[in-house]
């Protein structure tokens, strides 16, 4: 793994974000600069300590939309992401790392910098459209969260999803929001067709420590509840705890399970603590601000668990960890969902692909 310069944090815990720094990327050697007699160097000085942060969005207009991978182990083969950087501002988000290529911070402007994609419904489209055009699941929020809260403003999920119910494609969504339930009525009319499948990110029950962790995302109850009404109205859904932060949410595996169950889900997972690249160095600034003095503890499992350092990006061995605190999560996973008669990992939801399609683009009508 590369090595990345370790930043302390300064002053007090930066409340309503995940990010204690918006250092640059070290590993890429982005935005960095030494005092040189610029003003800069004395902007605080000079006109006092900077104002708080405040959400950017700014809009671009990508070529293409639809991103195809080869992964090995991962369940799907193509995704959609309709913005780049999240206003969650979950401190572990295996994304932060991917706004450095924009020259910005994976800290605090992965969470305060973001980019929507207004046209990716039109690009969708004319990308379903295209002659030979194989469907398979869609995956929505595999990158960045397809209902941060600038979703409630631009809708382009909604859009999204309102094409592929008019090319009966499948389409698999994976949350931590309950506003994925503002589009109930298309979820509904795609689940009676076995064209949907949503997951919902659940990592702890302490609306508190939820509020450290993801510090805009919606508190725990309402995603338990938004999982509860998703399978009222018929739409498959899955309870996904993830990731699993030793010493910190591993506490809650059980209750999370015993909840979901209650609610009628049957199917539940977790992922455990991934740390690539400037995500390490975040997440332990993240612990000095919000836990000393379990950070060493937390470390070292951590470690323990991906081979003696922070992260392991081998495919196949990525989401699978290994040594004695790796097993112990799986057996205390194994019992949980027996005890509460939850399906012991993710379901293998039959998403119908039979049923695609083609979109009409450009006034052009649809054949049959």
């Amino acid at each position: 793994m590369d090595t990345i310069r370790e930043q302390p944090p300064k002053g007090p815990p930066i409340r309503g974000r995940g990010a204690q720094s918006g250092d640059a990327s070290a590993r890429l050697g982005l935005n960095e600069r030494e005092a040189d007699g610029d003003w800069r160097d004395m902007a605080e000085t000079l006109d006092g300590p900077a104002p708080r942060l405040r959400t950017e969005v700014t809009e671009e207009s990508p070529r293409s939309i639809l991103s195809f991978n080869q992964s090995p182990d991962i369940g799907f083969d193509r995704s959609v992401n309709a913005y780049r950087g999240c206003e969650h501002g979950c401190i572990y988000c295996f994304a932060r790392p991917t706004h450095a290529y924009l020259d910005l911070s994976p800290g605090l402007d992965f969470e305060s910098k973001l980019f929507a994609k207004p046209n990716a419904a039109k690009l969708l489209a004319q990308t379903l459209a295209k002659p030979g055009y194989q469907p398979r699941p869609i995956a929505m929020g595999t990158n960045t969260d397809p209902y941060q809260p600038i979703e409630a403003r631009y809708r382009i999920t909604r859009q999204m999803l309102e094409v592929c119910l008019d090319a009966r494609h499948p389409v698999t969504i994976t949350t931590k929001s309950d506003r994925v339930l503002a589009d109930l009525d298309i979820l509904e009319e795609m689940a009676a067709r076995d064209l949907i499948a949503v997951a919902i990110s659940v990592t702890s029950l302490d609306p508190r420590l939820s509020g450290l962790i993801e510090p805009r995302a919606p508190s725990p109850a309402k995603r338990l509840a938004a999982l509860g009404r998703l399978t009222q109205a018929g739409v498959p859904t899955h309870c996904s705890i993830a990731p699993v932060i030793p010493a910190i949410t591993d506490d809650a595996m059980e209750a999370i399970i015993a909840k979901a169950a209650g609610l009628g889900v049957t199917s539940a997972g977790w992922i455990p603590l991934r740390l690539p690249h400037e995500v390490a160095p975040l997440f332990r600034e993240w612990l000095e601000a919000h836990f000393p003095d379990r950070k060493d503890k937390v470390m070292s499992i951590v470690r323990s668990i991906r081979n003696g350092k922070d992260n392991d990006p081998g495919f196949f061995s990525r989401l699978k960890p290994t040594g004695v605190w790796a097993d112990l999560f799986r057996a205390r996973f194994r019992v949980a969902c027996g005890r509460a008669g939850i399906g012991d990992g993710k379901a293998k939801f039959a998403l119908d692909c039979s049923q695609f399609r083609a979109p009409m683009v450009g006034g052009q009508m649809r054949l049959l």
